[in-house]
């Protein structure tokens, strides 16, 4: 086991607990603020999803990639139905007590299924080899849940989407030069995107962002009011911040949303409270477990488990770009959470299952049948 991924991990639910607590503890609403109980709950249930993961051997999870993927696709058309729309977006499905975000699975499951076809189609049939048609395929399995959850309005977890492909087809041996292409195509028809692809307020969203960064006057009660208040809550904060629990702060004082304070806007009221040093030991932490993930993607024994590493990678630096940015205003304001941070009971449970993979990647790093059969195996075991 690769001990210092599992206390790297388990030092940012930490730290996500104690944020999550200051970000609800002074609510009126009873169920609001002990969710950060409900968060330890969820890490509880993770971890035991955790160790399930990283032992048994990541090759016998290909069995189910189409499974997996196909239950992703399943819970989303069945949210598209069934599911209960928050904020505009009808991304959640309620299973009795427990409402689940559909899109989380389907990304888990995405990236195993992607990983499976990227590995092993070229040694289907060797029409397959071709790069051509190997993006084809992949591209068309990714394309149908990202289509899925844009339709639901969970623009943001929709963009994670292409960030985990872009990074799993650059090691899945496909050539450059495709590459470029399919970035110079989605560049032409952004604008086509933004006109007929985006609701009314996500194009605000985008247009207060740029009006903001030029200095343009905003209505900062409306549609300017969040991008405002996080940034006076974060520079606030200067370099210590104002402390742990402080009644003084923008967040205590309400003018960060209740409901968004403890996910989409977490960084706000973290960076207000511990200042920019804090900002910085937590991006560190995060910076220490994206090394560690690539660190193991290096020693995989095959492409498969390289490409389930790679593809966990894609998806913790979008989600991590995506939420500090938008709270910083580089990045446009969408619903997405800071990975192992944030209040979520499917996404908590998911990032775990997903970094069991990657520890699974690590401890089968070598492959035992071929040690036994004679053939050199890598002896890396003075390096754990």
């Amino acid at each position: 086991m690769n001990w210092l991924l599992f206390a790297n991990m388990m030092a940012l639910l930490v730290f996500g607990v104690f944020a999550v607590y200051s970000a609800c503890w002074m609510r009126d609403d009873e169920e609001l603020s002990s969710k950060w109980r409900d968060q330890v709950y969820w890490i509880v249930i993770g971890v035991f999803v955790f160790f399930a993961a990283s032992l048994i051997d990541y090759r016998w999870i290909r069995t189910l990639g189409i499974p997996f993927y196909l239950v992703g696709l399943g819970f989303l058309i069945a949210t598209q139905f069934l599911g209960e729309e928050v904020y505009g977006t009808k991304g959640w499905l309620r299973l009795g007590p427990v409402s689940i975000q559909s899109s989380q699975i389907a990304i888990a499951g995405g990236i195993v299924f992607l990983a499976l076809l990227l590995a092993t189609l070229h040694k289907v049939h060797p029409v397959l080899r071709s790069p051509f048609l190997r993006l084809f395929i992949t591209g068309l399995a990714m394309i149908i849940p990202f289509a899925l959850v844009l339709i639901q309005g969970d623009f943001g977890s929709a963009i994670v989407w292409i960030p985990v492909y872009g990074a799993m087809v650059l090691i899945g041996n496909i050539p450059f030069r495709y590459l470029i292409v399919i970035i110079l195509s989605v560049t032409m028809f952004l604008p086509f995107a933004y006109f007929f692809g985006l609701k009314e307020y996500q194009k605000k969203r985008i247009t207060t962002q740029i009006n903001m960064l030029q200095g343009k006057k905003v209505n900062i009660l409306a549609e300017a009011y969040s991008a405002y208040n996080n940034l006076l809550a974060i520079g606030s904060g200067s370099w210590s911040g104002k402390g742990f629990k402080n009644p003084d702060t923008i967040n205590n004082k309400g003018f960060i949303s209740p409901d968004t304070a403890i996910n989409d806007f977490i960084f706000a009221v973290l960076a207000e409270e511990h200042g920019f040093r804090g900002s910085l030991m937590m991006l560190g932490g995060f910076m220490l477990l994206l090394l560690q993930c690539i660190f193991v993607a290096f020693y995989s024994r095959d492409m498969m488990g390289r490409l389930v590493v790679v593809g966990v990678v894609g998806l913790f630096f979008a989600h991590i770009y995506q939420n500090v940015g938008m709270n910083l205003l580089i990045m446009p304001i969408t619903g997405i959470p800071l990975p192992l941070i944030s209040y979520g009971g499917t996404f908590v449970v998911i990032v775990m299952f997903l970094l069991g993979l990657v520890q699974s990647v690590w401890v089968h790093r070598v492959d035992l049948d071929e040690e036994d059969d004679g053939a050199p195996a890598m002896q890396i075991d003075h390096l754990a």
